[in-house]
């Protein structure tokens, strides 16, 4: 099966946020990716545009990302990308998703310390109320809520 592999250098722009389904273990956060680029007349290096990824963890990857990202951190995420497209009260919208394989700290900003994972342990208990998720005809969880829709302008985070 073909599929579009992608690997994605960013910053977690919202909280991830853990949920048990039926499935096992899914958490979900997105990311900030922008483009950076050499200004010759400020003779500076500048801000250009920023993608909005919505990434989704399952099992164990799910349990860890919950486990180990806040808001700001600077992260690698490899994975397969999916742009949906829908309908919703006449609007189009598009969201582009990554079901992520891995997610790691980019080592170029900062440390990290590895701590590899018990089976029994779990993911600390969200500290935000979570979003109204449901199910999409295909099967996959979808967010209700309006983060991924196309217009919606997280804050940038430098």
């Amino acid at each position: 099966m073909n599929e579009t592999m992608v690997c994605a250098v960013g910053r977690v722009a919202t909280q991830p946020v853990y949920r048990e389904v039926a499935s096992g273990p899914s958490a979900r956060f997105r990311l900030a990716v922008t483009a950076r680029y050499w200004d010759r007349e400020k003779n500076t290096w500048t801000d250009g545009h920023t993608n909005f990824f919505t990434v989704w963890a399952n099992r164990q990857l799910a349990t860890n990302t919950a486990a180990s990202l806040t808001v700001g951190e600077p992260v690698i995420v490899q994975g397969r990308l999916k742009v949906r497209t829908d309908v919703r009260e006449g609007q189009s919208w598009t969201s582009a998703d990554i079901d992520a394989l891995s997610i790691g700290h980019d080592l170029a900003w900062g440390t990290s310390a590895f701590r590899r994972a018990g089976k029994a342990e779990t993911a600390p208990a969200p500290t935000q109320p979570q979003p109204n998720w449901e199910t999409s005809p295909d099967g996959s969880a979808e967010p209700a809520d309006q983060e991924t829709q196309q217009h919606s302008k997280p804050a940038v985070l430098t």
